[in-house]
């Protein structure tokens, strides 16, 4: 069984749900990465979301553009993303790591790493770094099936996401590729946009599971640990993003990785009162 899969078995044993945080990788320093990961981990979190750094992120909002745009200055492309996670598999071979990010960093990998004998230089390599599932926002699921097919036979999972504008029709595509879990936007915008509306998100995700077998995160406009205890009495999973960023803009080195699992652990234990 696959790791975002056990993990979400083991929560709903449990009657709990995942709270799946997100960083933009090498932000706010290059080296800083695999330490913030486990310092996450402390806090509570289940799955990690791991940004990988482009410079045209069309989803994200000020804030997550703003950290992308620092871990670019900084030298971050996708080949010290995979140097991350392995660094991090050292000491952690259970909590799943998602990629999040866009198309062009994947496409340009291939081209550059391609070789004879491999059918996806980048799936190959995120899968021997330890990698679980991947999100690329600007891969449409019609266009997914073998790259999808190439991910589950490494082991790892196709994740998408919905929006309050996916129709039923978009559901039932993203179903026939998606596994681990979908990631429900919760917001008609981008990352740290808007006030977040509970009871839309409540009214959407029924009418989601209705075509999707798999578990369904929401994020986008969670903030606090008491959106997410809100959110999760109807979700699988709550994802935090901008906030983290935020916290973490500005702070020294040494703070950073303990300002994430303290604010992690307020939200874990908000969602588990």
């Amino acid at each position: 069984m696959k790791r975002i899969e056990t993990t979400f078995k083991a929560l709903a044993e449990q009657n709990r749900k995942a709270l799946i945080p997100f960083v933009t990788a090498g932000y706010p320093y290059a080296d800083i990465t695999p330490a913030l990961m486990h310092a996450m981990v402390e806090g509570g979190a289940d799955v990690i979301e791991l940004g990988v750094p482009f410079s045209d992120p069309s989803a994200d909002g000020p804030v997550i553009q703003k950290a992308g745009d620092r871990a670019l200055a900084l030298g971050i492309g996708l080949v010290q993303v995979l140097a991350m996670v392995r660094e991090f598999r050292q000491t952690n071979t259970t909590t799943p790591v998602v990629l999040m990010g866009y198309a062009n960093p994947v496409e340009r990998y291939e081209q550059k790493h391609a070789r004879a004998g491999v059918k996806s230089a980048f799936v190959a390599d995120a899968s021997a770094a330890g990698v679980d599932g991947v999100l690329v926002v600007d891969y449409p699921p019609e266009e997914c099936e073998a790259f999808a097919a190439d991910l589950r036979a490494h082991g790892m999972d196709l994740i998408f996401l919905l929006a309050p504008t996916s129709t039923e029709e978009r559901m039932q595509q993203v179903a026939r590729v998606a596994s681990g879990y979908v990631y429900y936007v919760s917001l008609k915008g981008v990352t740290g946009s808007g006030a977040l509306d509970t009871d839309a998100v409540a009214a959407m995700l029924p009418i989601i599971r209705k075509h999707i077998s798999t578990p369904v995160g929401v994020g986008f406009g969670i903030r606090d640990g008491a959106t997410a205890r809100t959110i999760s009495e109807v979700s699988d999973a709550v994802v935090i993003g901008s906030k983290i960023i935020q916290l973490l803009d500005g702070q020294p080195h040494e703070r950073v990785a303990g300002i994430a699992r303290d604010f992690l652990r307020g939200v874990r234990q908000a969602m588990d009162a």
